[in-house]
């Protein structure tokens, strides 16, 4: 009797510890009073994660949408008065900054260990100027390409990254696609086409072949720079995202201040580093730096479809916000546009859960 009691109660104390284990990762977890298989949900785990994914799918939307109205924004007479390559540098400064942040935060909780340490041989720090730059010509163009497109046209023909993406996927790293998201694919060009169809001028299309060809080459650039940056985190997993993020943007202030001193050493010599600043040229830089925190938030806190949702939200929200500012014609062809490019959207992330 004595064995079959003291047997019984490490039965209940191992049941209590899994269920224990289950409710700390789950917030479904299964309940003794409810038959097998039907869950009991944590209402204490859901609404937290609820209001956390609600919080960075606001916050995403906000930030995408606004990034191309604050560059447009920022011109003055249809120019930049400030030079936009110590733009580009005080966003890779501040990401950076952001980064070492990050890291104090775990070095204080965790310690310095193997994974978070910002020491590196050459040859583990010499995989990331080669993204580094690409990412340096693709936010130049980024600046550039206005002179050809407005902001609601920006927001459309950049998702053509969702194609070079997935393209050079299966070419770099030899991921196959599936029939889904080559469909995506054709609809995301189709859908982009449409958003720039013109009936009320003799050109056929709103966005000159200059704009294009631009558009075209930023996602070949951000296309092949996504997929080599991947390629090097997943070469070190256990890393800390934010070690590998400080080397990346580290290279990207050392090749900006490049840029600065080959294109506007002149100018900011004599006029000033922070010459033709204002309140939105500063609030674009935080802008630009938020942004990819925000992506990396997504992909921790959230999943792929919160991203989906926010692409496409942002689109429409980008147009409508540029009929007020800068009277941006809102066009049958553009909403029927906007449409499919979010279905293609949607379709490419439901083909890669599928895959």
């Amino acid at each position: 009797m004595d064995y079959r009691k003291i047997k019984d109660q490490k039965d209940i104390d191992v049941e209590a510890a899994a269920k224990d284990d289950v409710e700390e990762s789950y917030p479904f977890v299964p309940s003794a009073s409810s038959s097998i298989g039907e869950p009991k949900i944590d209402i204490n785990r859901i609404k937290p994660q609820w209001k956390r994914k609600s919080l960075v799918t606001f916050a995403l939307t906000i930030l995408t949408s606004s990034q191309a109205i604050l560059i447009v924004w920022s011109k003055r007479a249809g120019k930049y008065d400030y030079s936009v390559t110590t733009a580009n540098f005080l966003v890779e400064t501040l990401k950076c900054a952001i980064s070492i942040i990050a890291l104090a935060s775990a070095w204080r909780t965790e310690g310095v260990t193997e994974q978070n340490k910002l020491t590196a041989s050459l040859k583990e720090v010499i995989v990331y100027p080669i993204p580094a730059a690409l990412y340096l010509f693709k936010n130049l163009l980024q600046y550039y390409i206005f002179a050809y497109v407005d902001a609601p046209g920006y927001q459309i023909l950049k998702n053509l990254n969702i194609i070079t993406t997935g393209v050079l996927y299966r070419i770099i790293l030899k991921k196959k696609l599936s029939e889904i998201q080559w469909a995506a694919f054709v609809l995301l060009t189709a859908g982009c086409t449409t958003a720039q169809l013109n009936s009320n001028s003799d050109h056929v299309l709103q966005t000159p072949v200059q704009g294009w060809v631009m558009a075209i080459v930023m996602a070949l650039l951000s296309g092949f720079a996504g997929v080599y940056t991947e390629a090097i985190i997943k070469k070190r997993p256990s890393q800390n995202i934010n070690v590998q993020n400080f080397w990346l943007y580290v290279f990207g202030m050392g090749f900006n201040a490049v840029a600065i001193l080959v294109q506007d050493f002149d100018a900011v010599v004599n006029k000033g580093f922070f010459h033709g600043y204002s309140f939105i040229t500063f609030l674009m830089i935080f802008n630009h730096a938020l942004s990819g925190i925000a992506v990396s938030m997504v992909m921790k806190y959230a999943d792929n479809i919160v991203k989906v949702y926010s692409t496409s939200v942002a689109m429409l929200l980008t147009a409508v916000v540029s009929v007020f500012l800068f009277g941006f014609h809102l066009s049958l062809a553009f909403f029927l546009g906007t449409i499919v490019v979010s279905v293609s959207i949607y379709l490419h992330s439901a083909g890669k859960m599928q895959r």
